[in-house]
Order: structure tokens, then sequence, then C-alpha cells
């Protein structure tokens, strides 16, 4: 976001980009699965990082499985919330 000067957009401002964009929210803002839950319309995949562990090296570990893992859901606009062991996926209507 920064790279494009929008750093300052609202997280539904972001979203509505991601869709546009199809690409995936990643974050640690606990808002953006709000968002996405309870979005109508179509809807941007979202991880959202629930760690202890931030060192890059760890998060960039995290995140590559689950992309490598989750690509199918997080195309369709589920939240995958990312764990230090484990990471969940939910899925919305």
């Amino acid at each position: 976001m920064r790279d494009e000067g929008l750093q300052k957009l609202p997280n539904g401002g972001i979203c509505e980009k991601a869709v546009a964009e199809s690409r995936v929210v990643v974050t640690y803002d606990l808002d953006f699965g709000e968002i996405v839950a309870f979005s109508k319309g179509q809807k941007t995949g979202v991880i959202l990082f629930r760690l202890r562990n931030t060192r890059l090296a760890f998060v960039i570990q995290r995140l590559s499985a689950v992309i490598a893992d989750c690509e199918g859901e997080l195309s369709r606009g589920a939240i995958v919330i990312v764990e230090e062991s484990r990471y969940r996926v939910r899925e919305f209507p």
C-alpha cells in the first residue's frame, strides 16, 4: 500500500481495491476479518496473522505455507487465521 501512496486508505477501501485487482489482503488487523465476513457481494481473501513471533523469517515461512495450502479458499474470499503452529480457514457464503 505504501508503494502506491495508499497507506491512509480506510480498511473498506483496501478491501475494495483488493477485490478489483484480485488480490489477497495480508494483515495483523482484526478489522479485515469482520469487513469480509459481513460484506455482501464479491469478497477478497484475507490472511490474518495472530502470531507472537513476528520475526520476518518466521512470518514469511508461515505465509508461504498458507499460500501453498489455501490458494483456492483465498481466491473464493476466505479468511485464513495464521497462528504459530496452525492455521484456520473460514469460508463465507
